[in-house]
């Protein structure tokens, strides 16, 4: 089933309003992300956009990626407090966007890129994220049949992903969170 089809039968699929554990990652995540402020910010996979609503006071300008255009609208809405922040819908890596990036955020969205959109994204981050940017990772721990690797395989890669190096990782409560920065 396609994110969009899971969006249109249920307006949160994935319990990100209501679910404790949810709400405990994205807090965890937030605080992986650190204070900022940051200059530019890419939320990966922004789903409703709960991680990039908390985002946004945090930085100068916010990018949100989300391919489901029924989340997209979801996300807009929410950010619409925001001026500085815009929703791109679209797929990744299609939609990746051009510049600098101080934070690049990947919740629960990396697992579900196939081979060679997993590589184009991993090579955009390292091109894309600037001297000392930070990316952060999070991915549930379980499996199912839709992803395309499990989580542990995501950190694998983005720790091989030259020009990265890792600061902290992660596995606790259900879900693996990685931090990484692009050398100087």
């Amino acid at each position: 089933m396609s994110f969009e089809a899971r969006y249109r039968e249920a307006a949160d699929p994935w319990h990100t309003l209501a679910s404790e554990y949810e709400h405990d990652k994205r807090e965890r995540t937030l605080a992986a992300c650190g204070p900022g402020p940051f200059g530019a910010v890419v939320d990966l996979g922004a789903g409703l956009g709960l991680l990039s609503e908390a985002l946004a006071p945090r930085c100068e300008h916010l990018v949100a990626i989300e391919g489901a255009s029924t989340a997209a609208r979801a996300a807009t809405t929410r950010l619409r407090a925001f001026p500085h922040a815009e929703v791109i819908a679209g797929a990744i890596p299609d939609v990746l966007p051009d510049g600098r990036f101080d934070l690049v955020v990947a919740s629960e969205i990396l697992y579900y890129l196939d081979d060679r959109a997993l590589a184009a994204t991993l090579r955009w981050t390292a091109r894309h994220l600037s001297p000392g940017g930070r990316v952060v990772a999070v991915h549930w721990s379980g499996s199912a049949h839709d992803l395309a690797r499990p989580a542990l395989a995501v950190s694998t890669q983005l720790a091989a992903t030259p020009g990265l190096r890792v600061v902290e990782a992660e596995h606790d409560a259900g879900y693996r969170l990685d931090v990484l920065e692009r050398s100087a």
